[in-house]
């Protein structure tokens, strides 16, 4: 969705420098390591094509409902698939210079925002219908025949089974395991350079660290998006940011430090 893309874009790069945060802390040219050279394919490869063809196949849902075949100009095109891959060069540059700074834990905090602001776009949007309009679904995709989106229209299973959620599925198997294997192997590489006392004791597997990841993204930051929609439709805009702002940072730099325990598994504390 091109209202998504930005930040998932940003997550990615940023997600790609802090699974190399240990080979990227002495590397003085970012942008001549290996990592930012498969963070740019990955970006260029897979991200744009596939962003690409879901707004020419369907243009209403790769829109959250908004735009159309008629209505869709040109010059957004342009912009959504080069801010697909310049926000991935920003999400990796900003990463790598914490990184550099030695503040991993920062680093793994920006991929966490990244991903917090997609899955608030696509939880709760701008009026609260975010899941609403990636759900909706119709047959007739890109004719006119297709009945516009109205609020309160959405049905979870049927879109499951539709033309959008099929095609998602089969770029999933195509675009989920190069990030899947880069990263947990850039970890995983990492640990023997973590230097005396600093590298874990026992190292997980990639599987292991795959779970890590699969965490991040699925727990950390929708489960916060999901909340901060829920209180946003409880108690209104202001109140309800204002409340998950100190929710969120009671739990994790008083309480329980879920992110901290994180970034321990993956040895990025420590960088």
């Amino acid at each position: 969705m091109i209202q998504v893309d930005v930040f998932w874009s940003f997550a990615l790069g940023a997600g790609f420098a802090a699974a190399a945060a240990r080979q990227l802390k002495k590397n003085d040219k970012p942008f001549e390591s290996r990592y930012f050279v498969r963070t740019l394919l990955y970006l260029s490869i897979f991200f744009v094509p596939s962003g690409a063809a879901l707004l020419w196949g369907f243009p209403e849902w790769e829109t959250m409902q908004v735009g159309t075949y008629k209505t869709i100009p040109a010059w957004l095109v342009m912009l959504f698939t080069l801010t697909n891959v310049t926000q991935g060069i920003l999400g990796y540059w900003l990463a790598y210079l914490l990184i550099r700074k030695g503040n991993g834990y920062g680093a793994l905090l920006l991929v966490i925002i990244g991903y917090f602001c997609m899955f608030f776009i696509l939880v709760h949007g701008w009026d609260g219908t975010g899941y609403q309009r990636f759900f909706y679904t119709c047959t007739w995709y890109g004719s006119e025949e297709c009945a516009r989106w109205s609020k309160g229209s959405y049905a979870v299973l049927k879109w499951a089974q539709g033309p959008v959620a099929i095609t998602l599925y089969a770029m999933g198997v195509v675009m989920m395991p190069p990030i899947f294997y880069w990263m947990t192997g850039w970890i995983k590489a990492g640990y023997g350079l973590a230097g005396p006392g600093k590298e874990p004791v026992k190292r997980p597997s990639q599987l292991a660290l795959l779970f890590v990841v699969l965490r991040l993204v699925f727990v950390h930051s929708l489960g916060a998006a999901v909340v901060s929609s829920l209180l946003i439709h409880w108690i209104g805009w202001i109140p309800g940011l204002l409340i998950f702002a100190v929710l969120a940072f009671l739990i994790e730099f008083k309480g329980l430090k879920l992110l901290r325990r994180e970034a321990r598994l993956l040895s990025l504390e420590t960088v």
